[in-house]
């Protein structure tokens, strides 16, 4: 590894911070704490210009280089945490009951909070750096609220860079898919109602739950039957909610899910048929059915000639052996990909001695990768800026 020499001397430094806010985890949009904690260090690190609030919780903060040329690069991290019980068993175990950073956001931060004292104390670019610190990136939509709030056009980029951490086992392996990287995803709540009756009685109801249960049995046949078996798609039934005694047929039932997606063609087609099979089931039991499916993420876009970029700054840290472009796509997503809708940029994974799946109670984040990752991050600004 050839970690950058300030960054390699911050170490420990960098593991205090990823301790601290692991301990400390916020849910999207009140990630307060981490959101100061982010400025303070900042402004002790010598970034030229912190700005705070955009998107509710998030930071951003300029570095220009030693030539204050015209063009920019973003970097961005996500802060926020998950509504996980954590049994990860670490001594700097989360002290915020049922809330955890089960995802690794903590260490996204803190190298990104790296790579800025690195960039601001060295500056051996022409531009400027932007450097943004996003909040709510788990389905809230904090990347939509920051665009809306106008962050590219009171910070405009050429282009921008993101980076997750990946658990198994293998640290400082980075890895990238050009191209389509990552799944777009809706979230939908189905809400059924119909009529209650003493669960003795049956025939004097229409039980919303057999309804439901029914339901979700069929929306599966929008994948076997209506999805090209090309085409990749993933819909999945992750609750079903009804009744609250022993002997009552509920009179209302919801379920609610996701679904993952690759083309945004795939996605209408499984967006009309869950609602004609809604509408269908209404009108076979006479009851009500109301479908909310919603987009909450975009499908993630690497371009191909900065993945490239990426990963040549990569190698400058890890080595070319520890480089690969053949990342395969995830159906996971990830909200970075609604700013790549508007820059250009890449986003690319680095490995970790962690072997625990994310979003794990159990997960935990190896402190070894901080040092990489902030190196990697700092060097693409060099790169990509160069005198």
């Amino acid at each position: 590894m050839n970690i950058l020499p300030l960054i390699h001397d911050s170490t420990d430094e960098l593991t205090e911070i990823f301790r601290d806010l692991h301990a400390h985890p916020e849910i999207g949009f009140t990630e307060v704490r981490t959101s100061g904690i982010v400025a303070d260090k900042l402004r002790d690190y010598g970034v030229d210009e912190v700005y705070t609030g955009l998107g509710k919780t998030g930071v951003v903060g300029l570095i220009h280089g030693k030539q204050k040329g015209n063009r920019r690069v973003g970097l961005r991290a996500d802060m926020d945490a998950l509504p996980i019980h954590e049994i990860s068993g670490v001594e700097y175990t989360s002290k915020n009951d049922g809330v955890m950073h089960a995802c690794g956001h903590d260490g996204h931060t803190t190298m990104l909070l790296g790579a800025a004292k690195h960039l601001a104390a060295t500056r051996d670019f022409d531009g400027t750096a932007v450097l943004v610190f996003q909040p709510a990136e788990e389905g809230l939509g904090g990347a939509r609220q920051m665009i809306a709030d106008g962050l590219f056009e009171q910070f405009p980029c050429d282009e921008i860079y993101g980076m997750h951490n990946w658990p198994g086992g293998e640290l400082g392996k980075v890895g990238i898919t050009k191209g389509t990287a990552m799944a777009g995803a809706a979230f939908f709540d189905i809400k059924v109602t119909g009529k209650g009756s003493h669960a003795a009685m049956p025939s004097q109801s229409k039980d919303a739950l057999i309804i439901a249960a029914s339901l979700a049995t069929e929306l599966q046949t929008i994948l076997s039957r209506n999805v090209p078996p090309l085409d990749t798609c993933v819909l999945s039934v992750t609750q079903i909610h009804a009744g609250a005694a022993y002997n009552v047929v509920p009179e209302v039932a919801t379920l609610g899910g996701t679904i993952r997606y690759f083309k945004d063609e795939v996605y209408a087609l499984a967006a009309t048929r869950m609602q004609a099979i809604c509408d269908g089931f209404a009108i076979a039991h006479d009851v009500q059915i109301d479908c909310d499916l919603r987009n909450v993420f975009d499908v993630l876009i690497n371009d191909d000639a900065l993945s490239d970029a990426y990963l040549e700054a990569a190698a400058d840290i890890v080595g070319a052996d520890n480089t690969f472009e053949k990342q395969d796509p995830a159906t996971g997503s990830e909200d970075f990909a609604d700013m790549l809708k508007v820059v250009p940029g890449a986003y690319c994974v680095v490995g970790h001695g962690g072997t625990m799946a994310l979003h794990n109670p159990a997960f935990t984040l190896d402190p070894a990768i901080l040092p990489i990752g902030a190196s990697v991050m700092a060097r693409v600004v060099e790169k990509r800026l160069p005198l």
